[in-house]
């Protein structure tokens, strides 16, 4: 009973920290720009300790730069960082994969077409943040599938990362292309082909890291784009924040 406040703050800290990596996918916190732990703090309407806690994880994803005295900044995307997470992330996928297909059942192999077939609806409707939301459910639901939990932990942390930098530059890609490339995936998934499932999973990365590469400009934080209207840190409620 002496350690349940521990665990509270925990869960606290979890939650401070999908609320921040949620606002600056979502380019509430642009790159370059501060995050104030004390103003986050009061408008989760929490103390700055799970804030702080957050902050750490997020600089150890590397999605933020903590400088003593100074702060956080949301740290600015760099082309490298992405195609070497790609590269990455293409070997844990073949091996989930591989992992995933004598576990696959029907019903995981309907969800997965279902989220390939909604990724293609939202790009004919060019709604790239639902696009790329259900790009992540997909390769997610693939890893967890595996069954092996340290291979989840690893993708989860390069996860955030490669859709940071997604996110700076989406509008710019072929959305319906991005969308195709899962397809081959799927067929190999459910032909219980790991061979032919290792050669889409990195396939789809190099053809994806290749198009991000060609449209990948790297600007200083002072160009990046400003919050939108009616976002920035009140983006959303505490509530909605911490649900």
């Amino acid at each position: 009973m002496r350690r349940a406040p521990m665990i509270i703050r925990n869960v606290l800290s979890d939650q401070v920290k999908d609320y921040l990596v949620t606002a600056i996918l979502a380019g509430e916190f642009p790159p370059g720009s501060r995050i104030i732990e004390t103003r986050v703090a009061r408008h989760l309407g929490v103390s700055q300790g799970p804030v702080r806690e957050a902050l750490r994880d997020l600089e150890a994803l590397g999605l933020i730069d903590s400088t003593p005295y100074l702060g956080a900044r949301v740290r600015q995307p760099h082309k490298a960082e992405l195609l070497e997470a790609y590269d990455v992330r293409a070997v844990l996928e073949s091996f989930g994969a591989r992992l995933a297909m004598p576990r696959l059942s029907d019903a995981d192999l309907l969800d997965l077409e279902g989220y390939v077939t909604a990724m293609q609806q939202a790009a004919r409707n060019g709604d790239e943040n639902e696009q790329a939301r259900i790009d992540v459910v997909f390769h997610s639901r693939m890893v967890a599938i595996s069954g092996n939990e340290v291979l989840q932990r690893l993708w989860r942390y390069l996860e955030p990362v490669s859709r940071t930098h997604i996110t700076y530059i989406l509008p710019g890609v072929d959305a319906e292309m991005i969308s195709g490339l899962h397809l081959p995936i799927l067929t190999a998934l459910r032909d219980r082909d790991a061979a032919s499932a290792d050669q889409a999973i990195h396939d789809h990365f190099r053809i994806a890291g290749s198009m991000f590469d060609s449209l990948f400009v790297e600007r200083p934080a002072s160009e990046a784009a400003p919050p939108r209207s009616g976002q920035g840190l009140h983006g959303a409620t505490p509530r909605e924040a911490l649900s």
